[in-house]
């Protein structure tokens, strides 16, 4: 069991100093917009993965006019309490505690406070180009394997030095390709790595998916999701090889992992293209709740779950569809944003749960 029992915000966005108990599962969050119902979402965000699900750089969460912030959260595990803290200085430098004890690595933290979250933009992650369907993959498995982590930081770092080091080529005329190949060597093997672990995960997880979009649309429609990968063929080695002289004419790194891609169709043809805004948000949910699934069955406990604002061009039933799974048949803790607590509050005692609303 995860829960988070309290958090405090000081300066952070638009709060200047905030402290909100929860004392149920399920906690709706109400307020007008840009009152702040997701910047709480997204303090929450930072105590679980130590940083913003909405924006990259951390000082543009900092309220107007001053120069730091601090997010302290109560944790609750089924063998502790914990505190985390997380402290941006005024220096820019950014801390980050679990038990008074500060991580030497963000990334050990990753996974420790499992969450999924579901917000307007990841409509892109079923209309956008292949990055958002790669970044959602990788922040998954991240959760999961921590191997998998330090090999997809290790190959993106490689990949921006070989960038680099092709862009020099051609800036300065002259080849160190004794260099080149050291950097081929330095990618090709977390490359090999993350492509085995995304193709043996997603023969799992892809099912997961389809079958819960058939839940949440309460109709069988012909949805189905495919794993693109060039190093299906061939490993990273003689991919990077093969394809040595388009990287020097192109001055970068044209092939490899950072390429993969979840292909979705419907029936024949691509989802995106003839999906309704009613269908892409059930895949979006879809997608989301098999992360969820996984999550709880590698970790033994459900992560923390958190809905931004996910009714618009919902009818009913895919409302009350999303609200029985992720409120009912899940017993993770779970926050949800409205702007409208009497449709909220309707919705939820429906469902015959305990449930808190607080306002922002």
């Amino acid at each position: 069991m995860l829960r988070l029992q309290q958090i405090s915000l000081l300066q952070f966005k638009n709060y200047q100093h905030r402290q909100f108990r929860f004392t149920e599962r399920v906690t709706g969050i109400c307020g007008s917009n840009g009152a702040g119902k997701t910047n709480l979402l997204d303090a929450i965000h930072y105590l679980c993965f130590t940083r913003s699900y909405f924006g990259r750089l951390d000082a543009g969460h900092v309220l107007h006019g001053a120069s730091g912030f601090r997010i302290e959260g109560q944790f609750s595990t089924e063998q502790e309490e914990e505190k985390a803290v997380c402290i941006l200085r005024e220096t820019g430098r950014k801390e980050f505690l679990v038990n008074e004890t500060a991580y030497d690595k963000f990334s050990r933290h990753i996974g420790r406070y499992p969450a999924v979250v579901i917000a307007p933009d990841d409509a892109s992650l079923i209309t956008g180009s292949s990055e958002f369907r790669r970044k959602f993959l990788d922040a998954l498995l991240s959760q999961l394997d921590a191997d998998y982590l330090q090999a997809l930081i290790t190959y993106s770092k490689v990949l921006l030095q070989r960038n680099s080091l092709l862009k020099s080529f051609a800036d300065s005329g002259n080849r160190n390709e004794k260099l080149l190949e050291v950097l081929d060597e330095q990618l090709a093997a977390p490359g090999d790595l993350i492509f085995e672990k995304r193709k043996s995960f997603l023969t799992q997880f892809l099912p997961v998916v389809v079958h819960l979009y058939k839940e949440i649309a309460g109709k069988t429609e012909p949805v189905n999701l495919f794993y693109e990968s060039e190093l299906i063929e061939q490993n990273m080695t003689t991919l990077l090889q093969a394809n040595r002289q388009k990287d020097l004419y192109t001055q970068r790194t044209v092939s490899g992992i950072h390429k993969d891609e979840l292909d979705i169709q419907m029936g024949s043809q691509p989802f995106k293209q003839i999906a309704s805004q009613g269908q892409r948000k059930s895949l979006l949910f879809a997608l989301k709740l098999a992360e969820m699934e996984i999550l709880r069955k590698e970790k033994g406990f459900a992560p923390l779950l958190l809905l931004d604002d996910v009714f618009e061009k919902l009818d009913e039933q895919r409302i009350a569809n999303l609200l029985h799974k992720v409120c009912v048949e899940n017993d993770g803790q779970v926050f949800i944003t409205d702007t409208d607590p009497v449709r909220l509050t309707a919705q939820l005692k429906h469902l015959g749960i305990g449930f808190e609303i607080i306002g922002v």
